[in-house]
């Protein structure tokens, strides 16, 4: 499906659009770059259900990660507004006149989670033409999976091609995919969210005594409603991040050998080098941004979000790519590799791996490898998991892939027998956010080799 309809050309596409409206809407996002990218999705979808002109989303500057960053910063504004022209309007803010005539800030609502467009017709709109500027608040997952295929298709158009990092996002995230690319032509890129605030959140426990359950019983204060929870129950369920030993030991059990090149996505990983050393050494060739980048990383350090989006551009372009939980950036991305021509994404089967760990020590080592593959089975990103009507959108796009055959037999097999290029080209890979970007021309990529 080729959604690459509209001009770049900001003014003539707004120009085109003479669309009616029924008022402005107003968005605050919430949560981290991802949980926010899902809002900002949903935004553009209720904007069309209710007939309004949209104003740029307003990104959250008060969560854990306290990112003072506009959405101008991390995204390009000029192409999300061209881009959609002919969907939605967007402005980048209501009209000095409009505000003057209100005479008052604007309303402000906050609607229920999973809505379905028709709450949003018959709840949000009679109140949007009434005040006509409406503000929806911590605008994250308000809108339910469970759309028409048109809608769907704008939750694609807008959250694969609308939503195109900045221009100096791209380029260093390029430029760290092509340094990987020099070490090893083919490389596995793992997401781990092993943050404090990710551990404290999930309610288990990984064995570091007082301290640990002090240290996160602490941060756990941040969400008044969280229920008390039994570590080793949450971990039964499944309801749990893998520790990095845990995903090395995973990966090396489905067959990935210790020469697999990684690049490891995270934030701050709750115990440091102490608790990244175990998958260490099961992949001595481990990467993380900090390392590919050195010095040059200092201009984005203060900002959370636009390093996630850096290590969002490199996850995306990796031949495999590795979740250690089912949070936003993983579902995000899984989604975004099937849209793309499925590129394998694994996710942990957390449920059943639970045992597993725990019995590590009780069996020989070929006896826990075929235990983990039969135990994700199901869960190796194979195209057949794509099922109408499963869970989200933003994971499983399927009303927007074009179904293809697709075979990824004896895939492994093939990753660790690739022979390693030290010099890759440009046609050896798929750098999507350089084919797919109208402004950067051939010195830009001459400049990235």
């Amino acid at each position: 499906v080729n959604w690459e309809h509209a001009t770049p050309d900001t003014e003539k596409a707004a120009a085109v659009n003479v669309r009616s409206s029924n008022g402005y809407l107003l968005i605050a996002t919430s949560g981290g770059l991802n949980q926010q990218r899902t809002g900002i999705t949903d935004a553009v979808v209720v904007a069309r259900i209710l007939n309004a002109t949209l104003v740029v989303p307003e990104l959250d500057h008060h969560s854990f990660w306290k990112d003072d960053s506009d959405f101008f910063d991390i995204f390009d504004v000029k192409w999300f507004i061209s881009y959609l022209a002919k969907d939605v309007t967007v402005v980048k803010r209501v009209p000095e006149k409009v505000m003057r005539l209100m005479g008052k800030p604007p309303y402000t609502m906050r609607v229920p989670r999973k809505s379905e467009p028709e709450y949003y017709v018959d709840q949000v709109l009679p109140v949007l033409l009434k005040r006509r500027v409406l503000q929806l608040t911590k605008f994250d997952f308000r809108l339910a999976n469970d759309l028409d295929e048109e809608l769907q298709k704008l939750c694609c158009r807008v959250n694969y091609h609308a939503l195109r990092f900045t221009k100096p996002i791209r380029n260093f995230g390029q430029k760290l995919v092509v340094r990987m690319r020099k070490m090893a032509r083919r490389f596995v890129a793992v997401h781990l969210r092993f943050e404090p605030d990710m551990l404290a959140f999930s309610g288990c426990y990984y064995g570091g005594g007082d301290k640990e359950r002090n240290e996160l019983a602490e941060i756990r204060k941040r969400w008044a409603t969280l229920p008390e929870l039994i570590p080793d129950e949450e971990r039964t369920r499944g309801r749990y991040p893998l520790t990095p030993h845990e995903v090395g030991l995973m990966l090396r059990a489905l067959g990935f050998k210790n020469d697999t090149y990684l690049y490891v996505a995270s934030g701050e990983v709750y115990g440091g080098e102490k608790t990244l050393q175990p998958l260490k050494e099961l992949f001595p060739n481990f990467y993380t941004k900090e390392i590919v980048a050195g010095d040059e990383l200092k201009p984005f350090l203060p900002y959370s979000s636009r390093l996630a989006a850096i290590d969002y551009v490199v996850c995306d372009e990796s031949d495999v790519f590795v979740t250690n939980n089912n949070g936003n950036m993983a579902k995000i991305l899984a989604g975004s590799r099937r849209y793309m021509g499925h590129k394998r994404t694994i996710r942990p089967n957390a449920k059943r791996l639970s045992a597993l760990f725990q019995a590590r020590n009780k069996m020989d080592w070929d006896t826990f490898s075929r235990k983990v593959k039969s135990c994700q089975s199901g869960f190796m990103g194979e195209p057949e998991e794509v099922r109408l009507g499963r869970g989200e959108f933003h994971e499983y796009p399927s009303s927007c892939i074009c179904k293809t055959p697709f075979n990824h037999s004896n895939f492994i097999e093939k990753y660790n027998n690739h022979t390693p290029s030290a010099n890759p080209s440009l046609l050896d890979s798929r750098y999507r956010y350089i084919r797919n970007s109208s402004d950067l021309d051939d010195k830009i990529l001459q400049k990235l080799y």
